[in-house]
């Protein structure tokens, strides 16, 4: 299975389905958050539970979240996809109360590999639409 077939799998499964169990299979170890803007683990290496609360945090806010891969490049040791990510806002994101509003926004995200298991990510996206789409400006 080729690395864009693996992250596509990657994304359906533990993203879209929020099969926890999935995670040990994709995830390296040792994950790193390379660059991703307003995300409270930017620059950190997560264990693989670490990873997980990672996660719930996402899940917590969004429990419906979900992406649509629009495209990907890949080469030997990355993968590069653009996505749609829609959900509804039903839990906290910081001191934000929920606001029960639906969310549309486009991103991208840079997966790094090492031993064929996704070791981290470079990730931008539009917040500020997200913040304007769930009233907070």
């Amino acid at each position: 299975m080729n690395k864009e077939t693996f992250l596509r799998n990657f994304m359906e499964e533990v993203w879209n389905k929020k099969n926890f169990e999935e995670v040990e299979r994709y995830v390296h170890e040792e994950y790193k958050i390379h660059l991703d803007n307003a995300d409270p683990w930017e620059g950190k290496i997560l264990s693989l539970p670490e990873f997980k609360e990672r996660l719930k945090f996402s899940f917590g806010s969004f429990p419906d979240i979900h992406f649509e891969i629009t495209s990907a490049i890949h080469d030997d040791n990355q993968v590069a996809i653009t996505w749609i990510m829609t959900g509804t806002n039903l839990g906290k994101i910081g001191d934000f109360p929920p606001t029960n509003r639906k969310i549309k926004t486009n991103g991208m995200t840079i997966y790094h590999f090492y031993n064929n298991k996704i070791a981290g990510h470079s990730q931008v996206f539009d917040r500020l639409t997200i913040m304007k789409q769930l009233g907070f400006v």
